[in-house]
Protein backbone atom coordinates (compact mmCIF):
# COMPACT_ATOMS: atom_id res chain seq x y z
CA UNK A 1 0.00 0.00 0.00
CA UNK A 2 1.03 3.63 -0.51
CA UNK A 3 0.79 6.69 1.71
CA UNK A 4 -1.32 8.61 -0.79
CA UNK A 5 -5.07 8.55 -0.26
CA UNK A 6 -5.52 9.52 -3.88
CA UNK A 7 -5.72 6.34 -5.89
CA UNK A 8 -5.25 6.21 -9.64
CA UNK A 9 -7.32 4.94 -12.56
CA UNK A 10 -5.04 3.96 -15.43
CA UNK A 11 -6.69 3.79 -18.86
CA UNK A 12 -5.56 2.10 -22.06
CA UNK A 13 -7.27 1.46 -25.38
CA UNK A 14 -5.87 -1.44 -27.43
CA UNK A 15 -6.19 -2.44 -31.06
CA UNK A 16 -4.21 -5.29 -32.64
CA UNK A 17 -1.28 -4.99 -30.24
CA UNK A 18 -0.45 -8.66 -29.66
CA UNK A 19 3.29 -8.04 -30.14
CA UNK A 20 3.62 -5.31 -27.51
CA UNK A 21 0.70 -5.52 -25.11
CA UNK A 22 2.23 -7.91 -22.58
CA UNK A 23 5.26 -5.71 -21.90
CA UNK A 24 3.04 -2.65 -21.65
CA UNK A 25 0.65 -4.26 -19.15
CA UNK A 26 3.46 -5.69 -17.04
CA UNK A 27 5.10 -2.28 -16.82
CA UNK A 28 1.93 -1.09 -15.06
CA UNK A 29 1.37 -4.16 -12.89
CA UNK A 30 4.97 -3.84 -11.65
CA UNK A 31 4.65 -0.22 -10.57
CA UNK A 32 5.92 0.73 -7.12
CA UNK A 33 2.56 2.45 -6.66
CA UNK A 34 0.03 -0.34 -6.22
CA UNK A 35 -3.27 1.37 -5.36
CA UNK A 36 -4.76 1.62 -8.83
CA UNK A 37 -7.39 0.22 -11.12
CA UNK A 38 -6.30 -0.56 -14.67
CA UNK A 39 -9.09 -0.08 -17.21
CA UNK A 40 -8.36 -1.62 -20.60
CA UNK A 41 -10.64 -1.64 -23.61
CA UNK A 42 -10.11 -3.82 -26.66
CA UNK A 43 -11.23 -1.86 -29.70
CA UNK A 44 -12.40 -4.88 -31.72
CA UNK A 45 -8.96 -6.35 -32.36
CA UNK A 46 -8.67 -9.02 -35.05
CA UNK A 47 -5.48 -10.64 -33.71
CA UNK A 48 -4.85 -12.40 -30.37
CA UNK A 49 -4.90 -9.17 -28.34
CA UNK A 50 -8.19 -9.92 -26.55
CA UNK A 51 -7.01 -13.39 -25.55
CA UNK A 52 -3.86 -11.91 -24.02
CA UNK A 53 -5.87 -9.22 -22.23
CA UNK A 54 -8.27 -11.81 -20.82
CA UNK A 55 -5.43 -13.81 -19.29
CA UNK A 56 -4.08 -10.74 -17.51
CA UNK A 57 -7.55 -9.72 -16.38
CA UNK A 58 -8.15 -13.17 -14.90
CA UNK A 59 -4.88 -13.08 -12.98
CA UNK A 60 -4.96 -9.53 -11.53
CA UNK A 61 -8.10 -8.10 -9.95
CA UNK A 62 -6.92 -4.52 -10.54
CA UNK A 63 -7.58 -4.96 -14.26
CA UNK A 64 -11.06 -4.14 -15.55
CA UNK A 65 -11.46 -5.34 -19.12
CA UNK A 66 -13.94 -3.98 -21.66
CA UNK A 67 -14.55 -4.85 -25.32
CA UNK A 68 -15.97 -2.85 -28.19
CA UNK A 69 -18.13 -4.85 -30.58
CA UNK A 70 -16.89 -2.72 -33.46
CA UNK A 71 -13.84 -0.48 -33.81
CA UNK A 72 -14.73 3.02 -32.62
CA UNK A 73 -11.26 4.54 -32.42
CA UNK A 74 -9.05 5.87 -29.65
CA UNK A 75 -10.95 9.05 -28.81
CA UNK A 76 -14.33 7.47 -28.06
CA UNK A 77 -12.71 4.48 -26.36
CA UNK A 78 -10.80 6.71 -23.95
CA UNK A 79 -13.91 8.77 -23.16
CA UNK A 80 -15.80 5.57 -22.39
CA UNK A 81 -13.07 4.50 -19.98
CA UNK A 82 -12.98 7.92 -18.31
CA UNK A 83 -16.66 7.55 -17.48
CA UNK A 84 -15.89 4.17 -15.88
CA UNK A 85 -13.07 5.47 -13.66
CA UNK A 86 -13.52 5.51 -9.89
CA UNK A 87 -10.43 7.29 -8.55
CA UNK A 88 -9.13 10.84 -8.13
CA UNK A 89 -6.41 10.73 -10.77
CA UNK A 90 -6.56 9.36 -14.30
CA UNK A 91 -3.36 8.21 -15.97
CA UNK A 92 -2.77 7.16 -19.56
CA UNK A 93 -0.78 4.23 -20.88
CA UNK A 94 -0.31 3.27 -24.52
CA UNK A 95 -0.39 -0.36 -25.63
CA UNK A 96 3.04 -0.28 -27.27
CA UNK A 97 4.92 1.77 -24.66
CA UNK A 98 6.46 1.03 -21.27
CA UNK A 99 6.15 2.95 -18.00
CA UNK A 100 9.19 2.89 -15.74
CA UNK A 101 8.36 1.26 -12.43
CA UNK A 102 8.30 4.49 -10.40
CA UNK A 103 6.34 6.55 -12.94
CA UNK A 104 2.93 6.47 -11.25
CA UNK A 105 4.34 7.04 -7.77
CA UNK A 106 6.38 10.02 -8.96
CA UNK A 107 3.43 11.69 -10.66
CA UNK A 108 1.04 11.06 -7.77
CA UNK A 109 3.55 12.52 -5.32
CA UNK A 110 3.85 15.61 -7.49
CA UNK A 111 0.09 16.18 -7.81
CA UNK A 112 -0.54 15.41 -4.14
CA UNK A 113 1.93 18.08 -3.09
CA UNK A 114 1.29 20.88 -5.55
CA UNK A 115 -1.42 23.15 -6.91
CA UNK A 116 -1.25 21.44 -10.32
CA UNK A 117 -4.20 19.51 -11.74
CA UNK A 118 -2.26 17.54 -14.32
CA UNK A 119 1.23 16.53 -15.34
CA UNK A 120 3.17 14.51 -17.86
CA UNK A 121 6.77 13.30 -18.04
CA UNK A 122 9.59 13.04 -20.52
CA UNK A 123 10.10 9.83 -22.45
CA UNK A 124 13.05 8.03 -23.96
CA UNK A 125 12.44 6.85 -27.51
CA UNK A 126 12.78 3.07 -27.79
CA UNK A 127 16.11 1.93 -29.32
CA UNK A 128 17.41 5.49 -29.23
CA UNK A 129 19.11 7.98 -26.95
CA UNK A 130 16.60 10.70 -27.87
CA UNK A 131 14.37 12.11 -25.16
CA UNK A 132 11.05 13.88 -25.71
CA UNK A 133 10.11 16.60 -25.13
CA UNK A 134 13.51 18.05 -25.99
CA UNK A 135 14.49 21.69 -25.64
CA UNK A 136 10.85 22.76 -25.87
CA UNK A 137 10.40 21.64 -22.26
CA UNK A 138 12.06 24.89 -21.19
CA UNK A 139 9.55 27.07 -23.06
CA UNK A 140 6.09 28.15 -21.84
CA UNK A 141 3.44 25.50 -22.53
CA UNK A 142 1.04 27.96 -24.15
CA UNK A 143 3.73 29.03 -26.59
CA UNK A 144 4.75 25.50 -27.58
CA UNK A 145 1.12 24.40 -27.96
CA UNK A 146 0.68 26.94 -30.77
CA UNK A 147 3.05 24.88 -32.91
CA UNK A 148 2.88 21.28 -31.68
CA UNK A 149 1.63 19.00 -28.95
CA UNK A 150 3.99 19.66 -26.02
CA UNK A 151 3.01 16.49 -24.13
CA UNK A 152 3.73 12.77 -24.50
CA UNK A 153 0.19 11.42 -24.38
CA UNK A 154 1.03 8.09 -22.73
CA UNK A 155 2.56 9.89 -19.74
CA UNK A 156 -0.48 12.00 -18.93
CA UNK A 157 -1.89 12.04 -15.39
CA UNK A 158 -4.73 14.40 -14.54
CA UNK A 159 -7.30 15.08 -11.87
CA UNK A 160 -10.44 13.20 -12.91
CA UNK A 161 -12.87 15.93 -11.90
CA UNK A 162 -10.91 18.52 -13.87
CA UNK A 163 -10.81 16.33 -16.97
CA UNK A 164 -14.56 15.72 -16.90
CA UNK A 165 -15.39 19.36 -16.19
CA UNK A 166 -13.47 20.38 -19.30
CA UNK A 167 -15.24 17.93 -21.60
CA UNK A 168 -12.82 14.99 -21.79
CA UNK A 169 -11.47 14.26 -25.30
CA UNK A 170 -13.08 16.11 -28.20
CA UNK A 171 -14.79 13.34 -30.19
CA UNK A 172 -14.64 15.38 -33.37
CA UNK A 173 -10.90 14.60 -33.35
CA UNK A 174 -10.41 11.00 -34.48
CA UNK A 175 -6.65 11.68 -34.47
CA UNK A 176 -4.53 14.19 -32.50
CA UNK A 177 -7.15 14.03 -29.75
CA UNK A 178 -4.36 14.37 -27.19
CA UNK A 179 -3.09 17.60 -28.77
CA UNK A 180 -6.61 19.06 -28.76
CA UNK A 181 -7.11 18.07 -25.11
CA UNK A 182 -3.83 19.59 -23.93
CA UNK A 183 -4.37 22.73 -26.00
CA UNK A 184 -7.82 23.22 -24.48
CA UNK A 185 -6.66 22.60 -20.92
CA UNK A 186 -3.71 24.97 -21.21
CA UNK A 187 -5.79 27.72 -22.76
CA UNK A 188 -8.41 27.35 -20.06
CA UNK A 189 -5.60 27.99 -17.57
CA UNK A 190 -5.66 24.54 -16.00
CA UNK A 191 -2.46 24.21 -13.98
CA UNK A 192 -0.32 21.68 -15.86
CA UNK A 193 3.37 20.76 -15.64
CA UNK A 194 5.71 18.64 -17.75
CA UNK A 195 8.04 16.90 -15.31
CA UNK A 196 11.66 16.80 -16.44
CA UNK A 197 12.25 13.23 -15.30
CA UNK A 198 12.28 10.43 -17.90
CA UNK A 199 9.68 7.89 -16.75
CA UNK A 200 8.48 6.30 -19.98
CA UNK A 201 9.74 4.41 -23.01
CA UNK A 202 8.05 5.60 -26.19
CA UNK A 203 7.66 3.40 -29.25
CA UNK A 204 7.95 5.40 -32.48
CA UNK A 205 7.94 2.42 -34.85
CA UNK A 206 4.76 1.14 -36.48
CA UNK A 207 2.42 3.03 -34.17
CA UNK A 208 -0.67 5.15 -34.70
CA UNK A 209 1.36 8.33 -35.27
CA UNK A 210 3.68 6.82 -37.87
CA UNK A 211 1.01 4.74 -39.59
CA UNK A 212 -1.42 7.65 -39.94
CA UNK A 213 0.87 10.64 -40.49
CA UNK A 214 -1.44 12.37 -42.95
CA UNK A 215 -4.50 12.03 -40.72
CA UNK A 216 -2.54 13.10 -37.64
CA UNK A 217 -1.20 16.16 -39.45
CA UNK A 218 -4.68 17.13 -40.66
CA UNK A 219 -6.17 17.11 -37.16
CA UNK A 220 -3.08 18.71 -35.63
CA UNK A 221 -3.41 21.59 -38.09
CA UNK A 222 -6.99 22.07 -36.95
CA UNK A 223 -5.68 22.60 -33.43
CA UNK A 224 -3.01 25.05 -34.60
CA UNK A 225 -5.65 27.12 -36.38
CA UNK A 226 -7.21 27.82 -33.00
CA UNK A 227 -4.16 29.86 -32.01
Amino acid sequence: MNNSLNKVSIIMSVFNAEATISNSIESILNQTFEDFEFLIIDDASSDSTLEILSKYSDSDKRIRLFKNKVNIGLTKSLNFLIDECNYKYIARQDADDISYKNRIMYQVDFLDNSIYKGCSTRAKIKNSQRVLPGKSIYLPLKFVAKFKNPVIHGTLMIDRKTLIEHGKYDERFYYSQDYKLIYDLINKNVKFRILKKELYELNMDNNISTNHKIEQAYYANLVKKLS
